[in-house]
């Protein structure tokens, strides 16, 4: 198992196809009978960022698994990634032997803050670059 930020994972193997060597770097990942992409909808994709997912995702389908978090739905994955057909080839790939599990949860990040008590400091509301220059 191997469990990676996808920006990390995205910017190794971007670098793996500067190189000409992305097919050799995807079958490297093939040893990891499962691999974790965290936060994959996290931030826009670029396409050359879409490009080495797809074939990520491509390389894997039907053959290892993976689990993937994010922060959007399929539905919104249109507004990440720029290339539409691309998107939809990806979805379908992930989508076709996917258990797959909606979270419409609270953040724990927020809560736990939220629920701390006030220390010693000023109050976040006050820490603001603005107020740090009087």
């Amino acid at each position: 198992m191997l469990l990676t930020r996808t920006t990390d994972l995205v910017q190794r193997l971007q670098i793996a196809r500067r190189e000409l060597a992305l097919e050799a770097a995807i079958a490297k990942l093939d040893k990891y009978h499962l691999l974790i992409l965290d936060d994959l909808a996290y931030v826009t994709k670029d396409q050359a960022e879409t490009s080495v997912l797809f074939e990520l995702v491509s390389a894997r389908y039907e053959r290892r698994s993976l689990l993937i978090t994010a922060n959007q739905p399929f539905g919104e994955w249109g507004k990440i990634f720029p290339d539409q057909v691309m998107t939809v080839a990806v979805v379908d790939r992930l989508v076709h032997h996917a258990t797959i599990f909606e979270m419409n949860v609270e953040s724990y990040r927020r809560r736990a803050a939220l629920e701390r008590k006030p220390g010693p400091g000023r109050p976040p509301t006050h820490a603001t670059i603005a107020a740090a220059n009087p």
